[in-house]
């Protein structure tokens, strides 16, 4: 029984338009599913990912108008990364990222790997991470995108950084209970950041937690980031990853179906939200993979009430 690697990060956002203006024209990600929070049916719920929805690969939001902007602190998913082939491509998007005023840093190594940290237009904190060769689980199919050649493009998601006042609790969660490595660790910012991996290792299946006993917790909002989850291969290990939680008595939310995967949700001692998310059977369960994201998607309990959900629902201008 062991988790493969990061399944998907959720974030808020208070914009959805510029959102997914953002995310698919500058970032040249594919809009995967056009849903609903399925535990608040009046916000959307926008997922990106690459060009066949591979689990590993994506990027979702919720839209929640009005919201206040975040302000960063402890207690939370402090970054989040986006992988790329090569060096090579990151110098592509550094200077995409200045032609087209996107607020960005230098490229610069970390965890051996060279990376170029960048911000939404909403704060929301993210790093490209470059491959460059290395070894580990597999990325995703790159979509294709007029102004993005297909060697510079998104391949799926990198490793998120926790950030938190004590770290070693949460450290022995993620190596007692959920299996993890740690494998090395590294400096950024005069902080301490310490790397755990888990399945085949590499960019895609690493968490780094960084201790900032100096920080108080983050308060939610636009940029921030709502959960992490992680990738379990099918229903058989869920079950045994919900009789471990029950095991160690960590309390969670019991099994729940969102119909594209199966979750299971819990918080670590620093309070920060983490899922175990199935890679069976996926988004292409109710769209097929060439007209994902075309239409408004609902889960089949979640269908006799379409016309409700819909007349809740903001219009939605993408």
């Amino acid at each position: 029984m062991e988790l493969l690697g990061i399944h998907h990060v959720s974030i808020l956002t208070g914009m959805a338009e510029r959102n997914y203006q953002f995310y698919t024209q500058t970032m040249g990600m594919r809009l995967i599913k056009r849903t609903v929070n399925q535990d608040d049916t009046t916000s959307y719920h926008l997922f990106y990912g690459d060009a066949e929805g591979n689990p590993g690969t994506d990027l979702t939001f919720f839209d929640i108008p009005h919201l206040g902007t975040a302000v960063p602190g402890s207690s939370s998913i402090s970054s989040t990364s986006l992988r790329v082939k090569t060096t090579e491509s990151l110098r592509f998007w550094k200077a995409r990222f200045e032609k087209l005023g996107v607020d960005h840093d230098e490229i610069k190594k970390r965890a051996g790997r060279n990376t170029l940290a960048f911000r939404d237009q909403e704060g929301t904190r993210l790093i490209l991470a470059a491959e460059d060769g290395e070894a580990g689980v597999a990325g995703g199919v790159p979509w294709k995108h007029d102004e993005i050649p297909a060697e510079h493009a998104i391949v799926g998601l990198g490793a998120v950084t926790l950030t938190v006042q004590d770290p070693e609790p949460t450290a022995l969660v993620l190596t007692h209970v959920m299996g993890f490595r740690k494998i090395g660790s590294y400096t950024d910012e005069g902080h301490a950041i310490d790397v755990y991996a888990t399945g085949e290792g590499g960019v895609g299946a690493e968490v780094h937690l960084e201790a900032r006993p100096d920080l108080a917790p983050e308060r939610p909002g636009r940029g921030s980031v709502h959960h992490v989850a992680f990738r379990v291969p099918d229903s058989a290990e869920y079950d045994e990853w919900y009789e471990r939680l029950s095991q160690v008595r960590l309390p969670n939310s019991g099994k729940i179906d969102r119909h594209y995967f199966q979750a299971l949700y819990f918080r670590e001692p620093n309070r920060i939200l983490f899922e175990l998310s199935t890679d069976t059977p996926g988004f292409a369960t109710d769209e097929s993979v060439e007209t994902l994201g075309e239409k408004l998607a609902l889960p089949p309990f979640l269908e006799p009430k379409r016309a409700e959900i819909e007349a809740r629902l903001r219009p939605l201008e993408i």
